[in-house]
């Protein structure tokens, strides 16, 4: 099915802006032919791709066919050399929380000529968005490349199991053992977060449900471990001085979490995406361990 590039425009620019009026003024038309453009795109596709309403939002196909949008622009914008007028071309990817706090922002911005659009997700289930079609590229824990994607490994994410020493004086006194971590509040970023699960597994041997606080913040979460709220896995990035200064204290100085990382692009849009992944390969070295334990 062709699809008419003008009216792809607009569907781009209504969702990204929010709003018919906003669209209108970017693209130096009236509010009228956006509307007009929208529903000729929708009668052309047989199926709703904007749900009206303050800020306007995608239907499924609607945030697919306006990242197809995107993708051209930026493709088009690398065929002819970024010239293609005043507003760079705008890339969606997926990326975890942790990534985004510790290194990801200096790679982005060695690469002035793109817009970000940042979709934040578990990096156990970031590789979802791609398969879905609704991103370009992910910062992944999945080595196995989704569908049409190339992959690239980063390194590991070193996680340590931190808490302040108030906590571990009212929590741990008798040790870090079964007993007293089933008891001691535990922090968790959201429902998908497994890094606690993870490293009590494996600090254990047993599958403890400790009680537990959901901080959907990679910085609340470090925040939440210095005012004793409960212990949790943070990245080594985030709390290296919170541990040297005393801070936050290791529950167990040999037993570091390491998670693997990997970079995993749409096949189709790699070659206009070199130099961002050049940039997020860069970083990646200098910021996690190259050697997972």
């Amino acid at each position: 099915m062709q699809l008419d590039s003008a009216q792809l425009t607009a569907l781009a620019h209504i969702l990204r802006l929010g709003s018919f009026d906003a669209a209108a003024a970017a693209l130096g038309v009236t509010p009228s032919a956006i509307s007009q453009r929208l529903k000729a795109l929708e009668d052309r596709v047989g199926a709703t791709l904007v749900l009206r309403g303050q800020p306007c939002t995608p239907t499924p196909l609607g945030q697919r066919l306006a990242k197809h949008a995107e993708d051209v622009a930026l493709l088009e914008a690398q065929a002819l050399g970024q010239d293609t007028g005043s507003v760079p071309p705008r890339l969606r990817l997926a990326v975890p929380a942790d990534v985004l706090a510790t290194w990801l922002i200096p790679a982005l911005a060695q690469v002035p000529d793109m817009l970000f659009d940042l979709v934040i997700d578990d990096q156990d289930t970031s590789a979802d968005w791609l398969r879905r079609g609704e991103v370009s590229a992910a910062v992944t824990g999945q080595s196995r490349a989704a569908p049409g994607c190339d992959v690239t490994p980063l390194g590991a994410m070193r996680y340590h199991a931190t808490a302040c020493p108030a906590f571990c004086e009212k929590w741990f006194a008798q040790g870090v053992n079964p007993a007293t971590l089933a008891a001691a509040p535990m922090l968790t970023f959201d429902r998908k977060d497994q890094l606690q699960v993870r490293w009590l597994h494996q600090k254990t041997g047993k599958r403890l449900t400790p009680p537990s606080h959901h901080l959907p913040s990679s910085n609340g979460f470090v925040a939440a471990a210095q005012e004793g709220l409960g212990w949790g896995m943070n990245p080594a990035p985030l709390v290296q001085k919170d541990m040297e200064e005393g801070r936050l204290v290791s529950l167990d100085e040999a037993l570091p979490l390491d998670v693997p990382l990997y970079w995993q692009v749409a096949r189709i849009m790699a070659p206009a995406l070199a130099p961002l992944t050049a940039a997020i390969k860069a970083a990646a070295r200098g910021a996690l361990v190259q050697e997972a334990r």
